[in-house]
């Protein structure tokens, strides 16, 4: 959901797509994206240049490409400026009926004051292996609008977060890591539920969500985790990485 990320990212708007960017993760095609191309209607090699005109020299970024993006000569057109195909994110949607219950010793708390706001802040950062001066972003996420933020505590320390954001009906489920030392306790599949009984109670009628797609040689917690909450897999969008120059 590209309203998700607006409000935490800084976004660039060019024809036919959106540049969102996170200076201060210039490594990180996760948080350095061009979304949108193709998807309102057939791209042109002129939009697709005029994206990439804006990502600053040296980022490492990713042009999303979905699947019902058009026109077909989008890959060519990619693979033609140095980009190659990476890791892919599968979507995935359900209603808001209530996730199978969920057994974990973990306390699920709203993320308020400025102690919580960093704990979630450093969670999110470990988990996605981002640089530390992302922290300080990071940690304004529960004052963007739509967006609110949970931690899942063990004995009043912090194991793990995640997020919703709730727009015309939808709630995006985001920003979901748990710090190694408690992984296994049931953390994200608590905090999944959480957030899906949360977006009925906002009356959303769908929630979405993604992860890396299903591959042989990369992990797929998230990927069970997910399924187990009852989504069911929508499409992958292909991410096309590249650094600018």
């Amino acid at each position: 959901m590209l309203d998700a990320y607006r409000g935490v990212s800084d976004v660039v708007e060019v024809p036919g797509a959106v540049v969102l960017l996170v200076p201060e993760a210039p490594g990180s095609p996760m948080l350095n994206r061009v979304v949108g191309l193709g998807s309102s209607g057939p791209a042109t090699e002129e939009q697709l240049d005029a994206a990439l005109s804006v990502v600053p020299s040296g980022t490492r970024f990713y042009v999303a490409v979905a699947p019902d993006a058009e026109p077909s000569e989008l890959a060519p057109w990619l693979s033609a400026r140095g980009l190659e195909p990476g890791w892919g994110w599968m979507a995935f949607r359900r209603g808001v009926e209530a996730a199978p219950a969920v057994e974990t010793v973990l306390e699920l708390v709203d993320v308020e004051s400025p102690r919580q706001r960093a704990a979630f802040a450093r969670i999110v950062r470990q988990g996605y292996d981002l640089p530390e001066e992302v922290e300080r972003r990071l940690a304004g996420t529960p004052d963007t609008a739509g967006w609110g933020c949970l931690l899942a505590v063990d004995g009043g320390e912090p194991a793990g977060a995640a997020a919703l954001f709730v727009a015309d009906g939808v709630g995006y489920l985001g920003f979901a890591a748990t710090l190694p030392a408690h992984r296994g306790k049931g953390a994200q599949s608590a905090l999944l539920a959480e957030r899906i009984r949360r977006a009925a109670t906002a009356r959303c009628d769908l929630v979405i969500t993604e992860t890396g797609e299903r591959r042989d040689d990369l992990p797929s917690n998230s990927y069970r985790n997910i399924l187990r909450a009852g989504f069911e897999e929508v499409g992958v969008t292909a991410n096309w990485v590249g650094t600018a120059a």
